[in-house]
């Protein structure tokens, strides 16, 4: 790795300490509400002002510097993955590109903004997709980025509807947003946020984005771009409340938890594996955000962010390892050739099923405890049940298949932690997933909650994931030793593995209809009664005018006894009516 990418990192690791103590400053700040906003003034049209805003409190300088944290051990972490490939230095900067317009959506609380980083997100993230330049990752970049463009238009049709307050700031508005009458707009901003986060209908392009480079997953999947629409939800949380917006929200995100866990469980891509544990986890978050608590969806963004990259950077050394391979199938006793790796992953993964003090355990535990607690349905309630279980239900059967089974690689591979950058830019996210979770809890949550729960609901959490441990490793056993039982309920396993066939109804039907449908529009509109009556039409307009002036203007004889003829026809004519 060249010395100025060096430069780099280092600058995004002091950035991101810095905003973590400005965070702590403006958390201090926000119990006598003070927030600051830098503002600039671009445009003035019919008294809407076109503002660039810059917010910093608490919750925008907390996420940037979990962001440029992440960024920098990631980034320290591709110098050794992508060493040695030709387009290594455009990676890197599509990196920079990244978290850049991730800066951007993070610090604005104006639509306009807003819309900068977000479709630089889009932008950026389908030029990644498509890094690994083959007919696979042309077809996930492209499932991708149109997949996110109905967020972008959901925002750019709520940047319109806005315009009527007179400014685009909706931090300063969400008192008129409130009302029953901005029930459209609330519901696109949803529909942005689940596109983004990848919520049903929408989850086909996560598992799919995978194509990516690893380094890309770490740090995509974990801390930018799908958790954009989180983001975006919390800060639109005060206009949320009481509406019915929250009730269908709760709905489609307890569903996408419940899939993506499911399937998870079906699933023998170790990164798309991975993945949909991502989406199980943005399920959580935007679920509690639902029940109307944006400070624990906050929280637990964070702390998932932490333990999800190390996830991905832990699979990321494992497929290097194992020559490329992703099939965890093609793995197994790794724990004896890599106890470094291995033990990060293992930290990574139990944060994850939320065991005991470590990051996932206190933003998971508090999440559920608040939800049994809540006014939630019968529906809402199971699958937040059944979403848990299912989460340890595949770690362990992951933790089974890649790391403690049999030994399945071939006889001459050599798997070893052998590769000191990749381990040692783990170090510092692996002791984040044990520490900060204590530490975040601590500093958001100075004042604890009161939860009322009785003796079997409060040991529920425990109970679920103890069961959903035996049972994921009970039933591997069973399927890999007892002639593939899996097969007895083929259509079950196809319809889970395949995320309720969300891939194939995202992909084939839909774009034949989306294709034919924008040539007939674009035959019909762009190329037809758009230029009749638009520029070409205009033009031909003018050229007759200006046919007709220019004949007038050559005091032609001709012209004038023309003229002379019309005009006493036209006398005698009034004239004799």
């Amino acid at each position: 790795m060249v010395w100025y990418m060096y430069m780099h990192i280092v600058s995004m690791l002091f950035l991101g300490l810095n905003s973590f103590l400005c965070g702590l400053m403006f958390f201090v700040k926000a119990f006598s509400g003070v927030v600051d906003v830098i503002e600039w003034e671009m445009i003035s049209l019919n008294s809407s002002s076109i503002c660039f805003v810059m917010i910093f409190d608490w919750i925008s300088m907390l996420f940037m510097s979990f962001v440029l944290l992440i960024s920098s051990s990631v980034m320290y972490y591709s110098g050794s993955y992508m060493y040695g490939d030709k387009n290594f230095n455009r990676f890197m900067y599509l990196v920079l590109a990244f978290v850049f317009s991730m800066m951007m959506m993070v610090l604005s609380p104006n639509l306009i903004s807003i819309l900068l980083g977000w479709d630089g997100l889009g932008l950026v993230s389908y030029a990644l997709v498509i890094f690994y330049q083959n007919e696979k990752s042309a077809n996930a970049g492209m499932l991708t980025v149109l997949s996110n463009r109905v967020g972008d238009v959901a925002i750019l049709l709520s940047i319109g509807l806005m315009m009527s307050l007179g400014s685009w700031n909706f931090l300063f508005y969400s008192y008129y947003i409130l009302d029953k009458d901005w029930a459209v707009m609330k519901f696109l901003v949803m529909l942005a946020a689940m596109t983004k986060s990848a919520q049903i209908p929408f989850s086909a392009w996560l598992p799919a984005a995978m194509a990516a480079p690893t380094p890309v997953s770490a740090l995509v999947h974990s801390s930018t771009l799908v958790t954009a629409g989180v983001y975006l939800m919390i800060r639109f949380s005060s206009a949320l409340d009481g509406s019915s917006i929250q009730s269908m929200l709760l709905i489609v995100s307890c569903l996408t938890m419940f899939m993506a866990g499911l399937g998870a469980n079906f699933e023998y891509d170790l990164k798309k594996i991975i993945a949909l544990s991502t989406l199980s986890q943005l399920g959580v978050m935007l679920s509690i955000l639902a029940l109307g608590y944006p400070d624990l969806s906050f929280f637990h963004l964070l702390s998932h962010a932490l333990f999800k990259a190390l996830l991905f950077m832990c699979a990321g050394v494992l497929i290097h390892s194992v020559s490329g391979y992703q099939d965890i199938r093609f793995m197994g006793c790794l724990v004896k050739f890599m106890p470094l790796s291995v033990s990060y992953m293992m930290v990574a993964n139990l944060a994850l099923c939320g065991f005991p003090f470590l990051a996932g355990f206190y933003s998971k535990d508090m999440i559920l405890e608040v939800a049994f607690l809540s006014w939630i349905n019968f529906i809402s309630m199971i699958l937040y049940i059944l979403a848990t279980g299912l989460t340890v239900s595949y770690t362990l059967r992951l933790v089974y298949f890649s790391l403690s089974g049999a030994f399945n690689l071939s006889s001459l591979t050599n798997v070893s932690d052998s590769d000191k950058i990749m381990v040692n830019s783990m170090t510092l996210l692996g002791f984040s997933a044990v520490v900060m979770g204590s530490i975040l809890s601590w500093l958001l949550f100075p004042e604890a909650y009161m939860i009322c729960l009785s003796a079997l609901m409060k040991s529920m959490v425990m109970m679920i994931s103890i069961l959903g441990a035996v049972l994921g490793y009970m039933m591997n056993l069973v399927n890999v030793s007892y002639k593939l039982k899996s097969l007895g309920n083929y259509k079950f396993v196809v319809m889970s593995g395949s995320m309720w066939f969300m891939p194939f109804l995202s992909t084939k039907n839909m774009s034949k209809m989306y294709l034919v449908s924008g040539e007939n529009m674009e035959k019909l509109m762009d190329k037809g009664w758009y230029e009749y009556l638009g520029g070409q039409g205009l033009y031909y307009f003018f050229f007759k005018l200006f046919y007709i002036l220019v004949g007038l203007q050559t005091n032609s004889i001709k012209v004038f006894m023309k003229m002379f003829i019309v005009s006493v026809v036209m006398i005698l004519f009034f004239t004799y009516i």
